[in-house]
């Protein structure tokens, strides 16, 4: 498949603020929560590539079986946009903390290691 034909939302949806602090809520304190979710709804977008966000995150590909995947692999080939990615730098750990699009990375990345992602990047102090 052709990476020029995945298509990008220019706005992240409003639920995916929801689901990363959902999951920030796991791995961060509380008092710094509401402050990074704040901060990744002001951010303003960048890419990117899917290789790169990878390594800097230090997680696991999850494969093409995975139902989150299939369901987001299926919107890139039908031309449905994807939400962009939301984005946590943990300058301390030296690691990337994937807020919110992880099924969304792991279909891009299973379709083109190449390819740029938009993304709200914040960074955790």
């Amino acid at each position: 498949m052709n990476i020029s034909k995945i298509k990008w939302l220019y706005k992240v949806e409003m639920h995916d603020y929801s689901a990363a602090e959902s999951y920030l809520k796991l791995v961060c304190l509380p008092n710094e929560v509401s402050k990074l979710v704040l901060s990744l709804r002001r951010a303003k977008l960048q890419e990117f590539k899917a290789k790169d966000i990878f390594r800097a995150s230090s997680l696991s590909l999850l494969g093409v079986s995975n139902s989150h995947v299939i369901k987001d692999i299926k919107k890139i080939k039908k031309n449905i946009p994807l939400s962009p990615l939301l984005l946590v730098a943990d300058t301390v750990n030296r690691k990337l903390i994937i807020a919110d699009g992880y099924h969304r990375l792991c279909a891009v990345y299973g379709i083109s290691e190449d390819a740029w992602i938009p993304c709200k990047v914040t960074t955790l102090t």
